[in-house]
């Protein structure tokens, strides 16, 4: 008797020592399981297409073309509606941008462009400060730094100072935005443009201005945009009185390799320096541009970025 309670209790003891070893490598299994989806929940997501294209209207975005590839761009504004009938609404006439944009990195873009406006030779450098992103990096806002050059090369008149270092302007903006649904992206654009020579010794040098803009998704594929540049005000200068806040509306149409973006504008220059500064159209007295955007990117290289 004493034999066989001896034999039931080793083998109850050689069952639960199986049992719960069992039970520990299914208890490693679970938490293995739940370790991994606990990754896969804090991974790291950044928003992406908050913007059709680099740019709003006007403005710049915080989107960047790709690496490794180039994007050709042109840019186009016809004359002021208030030329009538016999400007044919400003369509008789036009002033163009022509641009390349390339991606060094996801992060890192540079571009230039040569503009009708001023005959105005321009380059650009954007990089990428934050990326609004989900997860275990939870950034709820996007920010860009972008740098500008631009050089008029009109002929001087006699008596003006036209030296190459005089007829630079540079401008620095930094872009903050947020996408704050599938449909709706809002950005905030804080500049200063500096011009190394201005008409007269009232005017100033440095210029302070905040674009603002917005995208509303309508489509897949279209989307309405707006944008408005404040600039802060300079007391006793004519160039800043001469001269107006820059409004744009538009839409953006993507087919394929193309993004086409229809808009009316009261800024004949498309670049910072044009735009932020010597808009002199107004809205009120018919000073309006109906203009376009379009582009078409290539790929060079096969990108080698994360």
């Amino acid at each position: 008797m004493n034999k066989n309670y001896l034999l039931l209790t080793v083998f109850l003891l050689l069952f639960l020592t199986c049992f719960s070893s069992q039970f520990a490598l299914a208890q490693d299994d679970l938490d293995a399981l739940l370790d991994e989806q606990e990754k896969e929940n804090t991974k790291t997501e950044y928003t992406t297409s908050a913007y059709k294209s680099t740019r709003l209207i006007n403005l710049h975005t915080t989107e960047k073309v790709a690496a490794g590839a180039l994007d050709f761009r042109i840019s186009h504004r016809f004359g002021t509606l208030d030329g009538g009938g016999y400007e044919f609404f400003g369509l008789d006439q036009a002033t163009l941008r022509l641009g390349f944009e390339y991606g060094i990195s996801d992060r890192i873009m540079i571009g230039v462009g040569r503009n009708s406006f001023q005959k105005t030779y321009d380059g650009l450098f954007k990089t990428d400060l934050l990326r609004q992103s989900t997860g275990e990096k939870n950034m709820p806002i996007s920010m860009t730094y972008v740098g500008t050059v631009a050089i008029n090369t009109l002929k001087a008149n006699a008596g003006q100072d036209k030296t190459f270092a005089n007829r630079l302007t540079y401008t620095n903006q930094i872009i903050l935005s947020k996408k704050f649904s599938e449909g709706f992206s809002f950005l905030l654009a804080p500049s200063w443009v500096h011009r190394n020579l201005v008409p007269t010794a009232e005017d100033k040098n440095d210029l302070y201005a905040l674009g603002l803009g917005g995208r509303i998704k309508l489509t897949r594929r279209t989307s309405f945009n707006a944008e408005y540049v404040y600039r802060v005000p300079i007391s006793n200068s004519l160039l800043f009185d001469d001269n107006h806040n820059s409004l744009s509306v538009g839409f953006d149409i993507e087919t394929g390799g193309h993004v086409f973006q229809l808009h009316l504008t009261n800024s004949r220059s498309m670049i910072e320096k044009g735009f932020i500064a010597e808009t002199g159209g107004d809205w009120l007295d018919g000073g309006i541009h109906f203009g376009f955007n379009i582009t078409r990117e290539f790929v060079l290289r096969k990108s080698k970025f994360n």
